[in-house]
């Protein structure tokens, strides 16, 4: 079905954050966050806002039952008003 109307999607965003707030949030040393990531024992996922939050990212970082979530904007930058 032909709405007219299309939606861009960036696929693959290079967004940044500082790992250190990530591995304060699971309670992990930075070293170990790090090391962990490397593995590829931490689930990543980033969902893109929309609307209102628009120009915002949620990245949710999980490891066993401990989960991290922040929201960015595009720079990595955490946005404490959301």
């Amino acid at each position: 079905m032909d709405t007219g109307r299309r939606i861009g999607i960036a696929l693959n965003p290079q967004i940044e954050i500082d790992g250190a707030l990530v591995a304060l949030a699971l309670d992990l040393e930075v070293a170990e966050f790090r090391r962990l990531m490397e593995q590829g024992r931490i689930s990543t996922l980033c969902e893109r806002g929309v609307g209102e939050d628009a120009g915002l990212y949620r990245a949710s970082f999980y490891y066993g039952d401990r989960r991290a979530r922040l929201v960015v904007d595009a720079s990595g930058t955490p946005v404490t008003d959301r």
